[in-house]
């Protein structure tokens, strides 16, 4: 016998391979659900691999374009939601708005926080589930006033001191799906203001109770227009799974703005099924809202669109854009701004069995930045005013690299940023975001070149 036959002989690593159909990853699950019998719910967003806008380059401008000098020429930031049919039309300095987080779900210095950055840097925050808190209305500029299916907190007197309302239909975490909130999180505040037991663990309705389809959101948003006069703007808020119907949908009802939510949106409880497996990426979600508007006539018109969905940088702001968003929205990026995961705290994430930068639990109360939690001393941890200076400070930041790009393509203001000054790295991204391979004119799934 050979030495290399004996050497296969003895040579047993390919026996510790491990499985890519079952890794160790999924058999931990295998044997938590059998130990259990429960499903997996956590916070956070979807953790698998998914095509982000990091997929996708700008070509810049240098012979063909010309590009604007950064520090002589403008490049305007502002939106304008409402217009047409609102008294009181939202006013944005900036692309970038803070998403629905509720209270119970956050903190009330978290609340605070988010309504003092957002207001520095000249943009809306957004109540979430749950009612609004004199802790947000007080701080906060622009208020967006989220009307969902569980109708918690909900009454026509915070209807009319918001500055715009939000009819949830659907979230990028789990379209189709419900909120949850765990009993440690409802204290007797959170109770009193969602007429729910203290300390019982409680799940959202997952549609409307007084609609079964989209004739009836057009009565409801005549209903609130009613309430409130006509002088706030009326959002509809989408779970990005079928957008180019919702987005239509929407439009016809009778919606000021569509916002569109990308499986790669966070969320503070629900089933990890749901956030792993349900929608769709907000790359691929934003052109099918804008062909919506487009068949519809009202693109960069009466009705906005407004993508979230993992939204990071300053570049995936402007990439947004291009794609044909009015704004973006944020929510994961906004709690890790103001301390969400921070590594000074790696000791206490890691003694609750995970690490800062990877700790999920939102859901448990037990957030050692006081952030996603209830528990008072937990949440005395957080500075509001700090926190919120963060926040503006990250908002900043997002706002002069997204206008660093439009310059770079020669553009005048954040919106005149268009499919064409974008490539794709992968085909999957090309496919989805409808633009062009990189080095290429070819859009995968349509025929010929891009016009």
């Amino acid at each position: 016998m050979t030495d290399g036959m004996m050497d296969g002989m003895t040579d047993r690593s390919w026996q510790h391979r491990e499985s890519y159909t079952f890794d160790r990853h999924v058999i931990a699950e295998i044997r938590r659900a059998a130990n259990t019998g429960i499903y997996r719910i956590r916070g956070f967003g979807a953790k698998r691999p998914l095509p982000t806008l990091d997929d996708l380059v700008f070509l810049g401008a240098s012979m063909s374009r010309y590009p604007l000098e950064g520090y002589r020429e403008a490049c305007g930031t502002d939106v304008i939601i409402g217009a047409e049919r609102a008294e009181r039309p939202v006013r944005l300095k900036i692309p970038v708005t803070i998403a629905g987080m509720s209270f119970g779900s956050l903190s009330a210095q978290a609340k605070e926080a988010l309504g003092r950055g957002a207001s520095v840097a000249g943009t809306s925050t957004t109540t979430g589930d749950g009612g609004m808190t004199q802790e947000e209305r007080g701080h906060s500029e622009t208020l967006v006033y989220q009307y969902l299916p569980s109708r918690y907190g909900m009454n026509p007197d915070d209807l009319r001191k918001a500055d715009a309302i939000e009819v949830v239909v659907g979230q990028g975490a789990k379209p189709g799906g419900g909120g949850m909130l765990m009993g440690q999180k409802i204290t007797e505040r959170v109770g009193e203001m969602r007429t729910l037991p203290v300390g019982i663990d409680q799940r959202s309705a997952c549609r409307h109770p007084d609609w079964t389809g989209p004739d009836d959101l057009e009565i409801k948003i005549q209903e609130l227009r009613e309430i409130t006069d006509w002088q706030i703007p009326i959002y509809i808020k989408v779970g990005a799974a079928r957008p180019f119907y919702d987005t239509a949908l929407a439009v016809k009802a009778g919606a000021d703005c569509v916002v569109v939510d990308g499986m790669q949106g966070g969320t503070a409880a629900t089933q990890d099924v749901f956030i792993e497996h349900v929608g769709i990426p907000t790359i691929a979600a934003i052109p099918e809202a804008v062909r919506a508007l487009q068949e519809l006539d009202v693109h960069r018109g009466s009705v906005k669109l407004i993508a979230a969905g993992g939204i990071r940088s300053g570049a995936d702001v402007a990439k947004a854009l291009a794609l044909g968003a009015d704004a973006v929205s944020i929510g994961t990026a906004a709690l890790i701004a103001i301390g969400d995961n921070d590594p000074g705290l790696d000791d206490e994430y890691r003694a609750l069995g995970s690490a800062a930068g990877a700790w999920e639990d939102y859901q448990d109360g037990t957030d050692p930045a006081g952030i996603t939690t209830q528990n008072p001393e937990l949440s005395a941890r957080l500075d509001p005013v700090i926190g919120g200076r963060r926040l503006a400070n990250y908002l900043q930041v997002l706002t002069l690299e997204a206008q660093t790009l439009a310059r770079a393509n020669g553009k005048s203001h954040v919106h005149n940023l268009e499919p064409e000054d974008l490539a794709a790295l992968t085909v999957e991204a090309a496919a989805m975001a409808g633009v062009p391979l990189a080095g290429t004119s070819w859009i995968p799934g349509r025929d010929g070149p891009r016009n």
